[in-house]
């Protein structure tokens, strides 16, 4: 699974993942992205806040459960994770898994491997060419961290820190991900 706050380089990474190996390894979308593209509403009041990151988990979900019955894949490459709305959930983190009938173990369990793109800064090239990011630099900075709590118990996290050359940043999160990968589906696409 990758994951890592707003800015931090997600979809150019998985976009290089869908060329760069093979088709055995199946890119799950954001759910987050899914549906607020799709009109679900953003509002500001805290149960629409709520009611929005328990939708994100359930479609994030779902969507998981849909491609490991489906799908002939080595690997499931998700754009974030069910615990990612811990980062935004506006209470507790504790409230947000019990609303949800879940434990933070159980969601650590549901993923192999968590690889954290660090956000970058203002000044590391942070910017808002994603029509969906509404976050400044400082607030993405802050989810990041969020973000960086939720995750903290996964036993197999690997963080790639930001840097000013984005090629770098991705290079290495690329070399990440081909160690978690069967040695059939390391070369290129096919």
């Amino acid at each position: 699974m990758l994951t890592g706050g707003p800015g931090a380089g997600k979809t150019a990474v998985l976009e290089m993942v869908r060329q760069h190996f093979c088709r055995h390894i199946v890119v799950l979308p954001e759910a987050a992205s899914m549906l607020f593209g799709g009109g679900f509403p953003r509002l500001p009041a805290l149960e629409a806040r709520k009611a929005a990151q328990r939708a994100i988990f359930r479609v994030q979900r779902e969507m998981e459960t849909a491609h490991l019955a489906a799908q002939d894949a080595a690997i499931f490459l998700c754009d974030r994770g069910t615990l990612d709305g811990l980062a935004y959930w506006p209470g507790p983190p504790d409230e947000m898994l019990a609303s949800l009938a879940t434990t933070r173990e159980a969601e650590c369990a549901e993923y192999a491997a968590v690889i954290h793109l660090r956000t970058p800064a203002a000044s590391e090239g942070y910017n808002h060419s994603n029509a969906l990011r509404i976050e400044s630099a400082e607030q993405a900075a802050t989810i990041d961290a969020r973000i960086l709590d939720a995750w903290a118990g996964h036993p197999r996290r690997v963080l790639v820190e930001s840097t000013p050359d984005f090629l770098a940043k991705a290079t290495r999160a690329i070399a990440v991900l081909k160690h978690e990968l069967p040695a059939c589906c390391q070369g290129g696409p096919g």
